[in-house]
């Protein structure tokens, strides 16, 4: 027996002397943990909750004491786990080379990626237990978010939050912490991830082409939760929680005496383990968030949480507590939809009340949640008819994409519910852009008179839109155009001029002005093909003029791009050929699905067509943006142009392709 002894003493010293390691490197390299669980927990939990859920996955990575894991021996250092690759910046963001730095971010990793995993046996309209279980660190009274970045940051954002957990692990593995794809797929397999290459695989499509500034942003503060910003929460209703505390206490206590219970196999027959009895505290009606009436004018965030609760019927319990049962748990006669990419998942935490009235026929309830989305609730007020459950993510709104939901739709057309700093509501027809907008009516809780749909099938001889502009309050003159392309959240059409001589590249601006309104004339009818994908945004980008061959008449070359809610984008390139009327239909002459051309991380453009002249002859023409110095056409019509735009004698059916040079260097492909 004595000659065992010294090899135990040599273990349990070598178990504590790892805990300390890695306690060490916990702290140390506390904030970059912290970074990396924030960016692969799930979007899906808010802002608020994801900073303080990644606090405590970083907090909770060491080994509860006196647990068997309470001593582990930190493996030896590899390449894998701390050096840093080519993909490193300063040598102030190398990865620590000490094994239990490896160690630490193990345990992280798998603790972040659990959010997202649920059982085979768990409701699937529950967050997955790791989600539920309460954890340190707890803030209450205020809301915390990481600094806004900007325009790229926010598209990063979105690319993020249209991938699962493991592409954000290895896209952060990459980026954050300079390991090389061989290394990220080794870690996420100790992180027990199923499919580590399919991972890797789509990580290294994030970011493209400027993966150096993909980097530099995920190390910017928009992903920073170390340094946030910080909001009150409902004020008015926290004298209120001060009462429900020693309440809350007792529900504490009775619910340790339940778990018990259920450890030791003694359940009740009337134990409710559905969902609605999980989260009853979260859907009591009481518990509703409301926000002030003139919040919208004190506050620097301009987007649903200002919007205050209205509607005849924002007092009923009863009704409340329907649309809250609904959405935890809709039964088989509720009807429920959702835009692409949004969960459907019960709230978090009792979410935002926004309305609540008849409209149409129909009881419709709206709420806002922390996780960014707008939820519609909406039975009817006689008959047999069952409810209807809509769910659309509001990521990020603004001004604009946070100034209309969609109240109640018909065959005939569709009301929509108004921001409160909307002061003055239009509507045109895109088809007629020299008609000027005629007044919409709107009550005095923001519900507007019926708009007519969009045509979605037959001849598309009308598009109509909605046509706000902002209170002064807010901005001065701001007026923009929402159109409705099925869904709860309206999008947001935008314009971007031709390039001027010597001038800067532009930006989007609103597609009031005649130009905008000339170009969303011919391309308006395309909008058709964007209808229920999630759209959040369509800019018409008119990125090049050419002269045209036989004449000298001009045409326009305009990139369409739609951009959703949950970040990939689709773009279709049209030619505005001369037309006798100005809302002939443009020719789309490219469709191009989950690209970023277009776009801040897509900045240039070439695309081509067949073009038939007046005389009968056939050219292929050509145009590029503003970067494109001369083009190229091969295969069987040949010829080249200094420039942006290039027109070749060509056959009707030529297959020709095209080539341009760019001012900084490099080539381009036409997009198809």
């Amino acid at each position: 027996m004595p000659i065992h002894q010294p090899q135990q003493r040599t273990d349990v010293q070598s178990d504590r002397t790892g805990v300390r390691q890695a306690e060490a490197a916990l702290v140390e390299h506390y904030p970059r943990l912290v970074r990396l669980a924030y960016v692969v927990l799930p979007p899906g939990l808010g802002r608020h909750r994801r900073v303080l859920t990644a606090h405590a996955v970083v907090q909770r990575a060491l080994p509860v004491a006196g647990s068997k894991a309470s001593g582990p021996r930190v493996p030896a250092q590899s390449r894998r786990t701390g050096a840093p690759s080519s993909t490193e910046g300063t040598s102030a963001d190398r990865v620590p080379a000490h094994p239990a730095y490896g160690w630490v971010r193990l345990r992280v990793l798998r603790a972040a990626l659990a959010h997202e995993r649920r059982p085979r046996w768990w409701p699937g309209r529950l967050p997955a237990p790791a989600a539920l279980r309460p954890a340190l660190p707890v803030v209450w009274g205020l809301r915390l978010f990481p600094r806004a970045g900007g325009v790229d940051e926010l598209a990063l954002d979105r690319a993020l939050s249209a991938v699962d957990g493991p592409v954000r692990a290895a896209f952060a593995l990459q980026l954050l912490e300079g390991l090389d794809e061989s290394g990220v797929r080794e870690l996420l397999a100790e992180a027990a991830v199923a499919d580590a290459v399919g991972a890797v695989r789509r990580a290294a499509r994030l970011g493209r082409p400027d993966r150096a500034g993909a980097q530099a942003m995920l190390r910017s503060g928009e992903f920073d939760p170390c340094t946030v910003q910080t909001r009150p929460s409902d004020l008015l209703r926290r004298r209120h929680r001060v009462r429900a505390v020693a309440v809350a206490a007792a529900l504490c206590v009775v619910a340790g005496g339940l778990a018990v219970a259920v450890e030791q196999g003694a359940n009740g027959p009337g134990e409710d383990r559905s969902p609605a009895g999980v989260l009853a505290p979260v859907l009591d009606p009481a518990e509703l968030m409301r926000t002030a009436a003139e919040r919208w004018a004190d506050t620097s965030r301009v987007d649903f949480t200002a919007w205050p609760a209205r509607g005849g019927r924002a007092d009923d319990d009863a009704l409340l507590g329907r649309a809250l049962r609904a959405w935890a748990e809709p039964p088989e006669s509720v009807r429920v939809s959702t835009t692409p990419g949004t969960a459907a998942v019960p709230p978090a935490e009792p979410p935002q009340l926004l309305f609540a009235d008849e409209v149409d026929g129909a009881a419709v309830v709206l709420f806002h949640d922390s996780a960014d989305r707008v939820v519609r609730y909406a039975e009817p007020l006689s008959g047999a008819g069952g409810a209807a459950l809509d769910f659309a993510r509001t990521d990020d709104a603004d001004v604009t994409t946070g100034a209309a939901v969609v109240i109640s739709r018909t065959a005939e057309g569709a009301r929509f519910l108004l921001a409160p700093w909307i002061a003055e509501s239009t509507t045109r027809d895109l088809l007629a852009p020299d008609t000027p907008g005629r007044p919409l009516e709107v009550g005095p809780d923001g519900v507007t008179a019926e708009v007519p749909r969009p045509a979605a099938g037959g001849a598309c001889d009308a598009w109509p839109v909605i046509q706000l502009r902002s209170s002064e309050r807010i901005v001065e003159k701001h007026a923009f155009l929402l159109t409705d392309l099925g869904e709860l959240a309206p999008t947001h059409l935008t314009y971007m001029p031709k390039p001027g001589r010597g001038t800067p590249a532009r930006q989007p601006r609103e597609a009031t002005g005649p130009d905008a309104l000339l170009a969303w004339a011919r391309t308006a009818c395309s909008l058709r093909t964007l209808a229920g994908s999630g759209v959040r945004s369509v800019n018409n980008w008119a990125f090049a003029e050419q002269k045209l061959p036989e004449g000298g008449t001009t045409a326009d070359w305009v990139c369409t791009r739609a951009d959703t809610w949950r970040g990939p984008g689709r773009v279709l390139v049209q030619f505005l050929a001369p037309a006798a009327s100005p809302a002939e239909p443009a020719t789309v002459v490219a469709d191009r699905d989950d690209t970023a051309l277009c776009s801040k991380f897509g900045q240039h453009v070439l695309a081509g067509t067949h073009w038939r002249a007046a005389s009968g002859r056939w050219y292929v023409l050509g145009a590029g943006s503003r970067a494109v110095t001369g083009i190229r056409a091969t295969g069987d019509a040949k010829g080249a142009a200094g420039g942006p735009t290039l027109a070749v004698r060509a056959p009707r059916d030529a297959d020709v392709e095209l080539t341009a040079s760019l001012r900084e260097g490099g080539t381009l492909t036409a997009v198809r």
